[in-house]
């Protein structure tokens, strides 16, 4: 057999120009063609033992997909990845392979690895492309009900898991659109919500009913839940946005990225008056934090009319949490990155922030996060001008759950505590995952986190045994 030929880098994906992308909300990347796909799919070294999957979350059968992919059989790749993955439109754009699947490919080692997330992309557009998504056969129904919480990545993996195991799910989602940070939080041009809606749909498809503005712990507690359904998936993200509790936070035009991204991606805002939900459209805005939601404020800012978008990170462009994708999307678009940088004081003009007052950091040793901690430098105050300031450090999940299940027990910022074995939670036939249980964390996560549960939860309701 003749050795293979190695390309060393990547198929090219087109994108869009930066300096016409700034300017409207369509998704930036266009996609693979089909030739370009199969040509990308062929870099593959059909390894005999394949270190692609140790880095799936939901172990999607990598090598298998691609291997199909080369040869064009494009529906054999897309019902393989939905074997253990329902939502491959979306992890094929939002998740972080480049740290996971492709971060251990065998190609890295040397040269560029397989472009797995685009090749997931591709066969789950050309899948949608097609017409109607097809719907796999279905086992016996088991008669078990299964409550599940929320409607984000891991509510709808969970969902659709149980519902191809034969039982029945019923998902409560607080907000009038499914999708929980998919909807909310991504915005339009890194994940069009028409595929969103796609993916919700055929989750939907399972035989899973949805229900929409139903907000649990207020509409109905857990106890409630547990009076009509065998077990409960809990799923309801981290909705509780951080702040920085420094001087100057509560003037006006400062806001947490969770407000500025759902009135901009939920509420439609980018499209007022067409929407009438107004949102604040400043000429200078500065974004504070380092991760994907970071990237996202700061280039929608550009999107809303931002003469300048400014990043404001501690620490320096090694240590930033985002995707490098996103760092690198925000750079070409013009974002400006203040590193080793901290807020440490806004200032303002009736009422309204007029700027932010930083000091500069170097960096010291590594903290917990395993990352250089960064240390002020004494007397390097200096003031950016500024008419809005987005604060994007974190969240935690709602408290309004724990407050009204008192055994449900919680640790460190209200996550809830689980067995990550199982995900089971401290109350009997009560299981959770995704940001709920680990704070804002990956899209991939959560869904990992639900496939977990979902076995678990099956086993409970066959066994009776918690």
């Amino acid at each position: 057999m003749p050795k293979k030929t190695i390309i060393p880098k990547k198929t090219p994906m087109p994108e869009q120009p930066p300096e016409e992308r700034i300017h409207n909300y369509n998704e930036v990347p266009y996609g693979y063609t089909e030739e370009q796909a199969i040509a990308e799919a062929k870099r593959c070294l059909e390894c005999a033992k394949p270190t692609c999957m140790q880095g799936c979350p939901v172990n999607i059968n990598i090598p298998g997909f691609l291997k199909l992919v080369a040869e064009g059989d494009f529906r054999g790749a897309i019902n393989l990845i939905k074997e253990t993955n329902a939502l491959p439109a979306i992890t094929g754009r939002v998740c972080p392979q480049e740290t996971q699947c492709e971060g251990v490919c065998a190609l890295a080692k040397k040269y560029e690895s397989v472009a797995i997330g685009r090749l997931e992309r591709f066969v789950a557009d050309w899948e949608a492309a097609q017409g109607p998504l097809p719907v796999p056969e279905l086992p016996p129904p088991t008669g078990k009900k299964v409550a599940v919480v929320g409607s984000g990545p891991a509510g709808l993996t969970v969902a659709a898991d149980l519902a191809r195991m034969g039982h029945h799910v019923t998902i409560f989602e607080a907000l009038h659109e499914a999708g929980g940070v998919l909807v909310y939080g991504i915005p339009e041009f890194r994940l069009p919500k028409a595929i969103v809606r796609r993916e919700v749909e055929y989750v939907c498809s399972l035989g899973v009913k949805l229900v929409k503005d139903f907000v649990v712990g207020s509409a109905a507690t857990l106890d409630e839940l547990l009076e009509e359904f065998d077990a409960i998936f809990l799923g309801s993200g981290a909705g509780l946005p951080w702040f920085l509790g420094i001087p100057g936070e509560n003037l006006g035009g400062i806001y947490s990225a969770n407000e500025y991204l759902t009135r901009s991606n939920l509420m439609k805002a980018y499209r007022f008056p067409e929407y009438d939900t107004p949102i604040a459209r400043g000429q200078r805005v500065i974004t504070i934090g380092g991760g994907n939601v970071a990237m996202d404020a700061a280039r929608t800012a550009l999107r809303l009319g931002a003469k300048e978008s400014i990043i404001v990170y501690r620490r320096s462009r090694a240590e930033m949490p985002a995707r490098l994708e996103e760092i690198h999307h925000a750079e070409e678009e013009g974002v400006r990155f203040e590193l080793l940088t901290t807020p440490v004081a806004f200032h303002g003009a009736n009422g309204r922030v007029t700027e932010v007052e930083c000091i500069r950091n170097e960096l010291g040793e590594p903290d917990a996060s395993g990352r250089r901690r960064p240390v002020p430098i004494k007397d390097s105050n200096f003031r950016i001008p500024a008419d809005i300031v987005v604060i994007a450090v974190g969240q935690s999940p709602s408290p309004l759950i724990p407050k009204t299940t008192p055994d449900l027990k919680t640790g460190k910022d209200g996550v809830v505590i689980v067995d990550p074995n199982t995900m089971k939670t401290s109350k009997r036939g009560v299981f959770a995952g995704g940001d709920v249980a680990t704070g804002g964390a990956t899209v991939i996560l959560a869904m990992g986190h639900a496939k977990i549960a979902a076995k678990a939860i099956d086993e409970y309701l066959r066994t009776g045994v918690w």
